[in-house]
């Protein structure tokens, strides 16, 4: 039982961070400014992003329940408090703000330490650190995408 009452919270605080970064990115994708930018050949459908991010989120909490019954560490809940932020901001900075170089430099921020977690913890969690892997492999796409727009915007 203990497992579920974790699993609720993280569940909880992740889809929290996915409500609250929606709300801050003010409709971006759906704006002018963002459909009239030169996005890349390979930028998924949008609806891709909403399956994508949703399948992440129940994944993480997954990662970050196990993790937390493994090591309670305060650094543990630094690094997923830092993930938490860095992954909010990156929508008000990208779509509210139109800040496309500080976007990119946090969204590389969050994707080094999205692998950090894959990498870090490996000796606590053995094959449960690869429920985190979703999460590193979509980071890698979504900065493709910012850099792309990056470059030829």
């Amino acid at each position: 039982m203990k497992f579920y009452k974790g699993l609720l919270l993280f569940l909880l605080i992740n889809f929290s961070a996915l409500a609250i970064g929606s709300w801050l990115m003010n409709n971006g994708p759906q704006t002018e400014w963002y459909t009239n930018l030169n996005q890349a050949p390979w930028s998924p459908p949008g609806w891709v992003f909403g399956i994508a991010w949703s399948s992440i989120m129940v994944l993480f909490s997954v990662y970050m329940t196990f993790l937390v019954q493994l090591n309670r560490s305060k650094k543990v809940i630094v690094l997923f408090s830092i993930q938490f932020v860095l992954n909010i901001i990156w929508n008000y900075l990208f779509f509210n703000q139109h800040l496309i170089t500080l976007g990119l430099l946090n969204i590389l921020l969050l994707t080094v330490l999205m692998f950090y977690f894959l990498v870090a913890f490996k000796h606590y969690l053995k094959n449960n650190r690869f429920f985190v892997l979703p999460y590193c492999i979509w980071l890698v796409l979504a900065t493709s995408l910012n850099l792309y727009i990056a470059l030829y915007n």
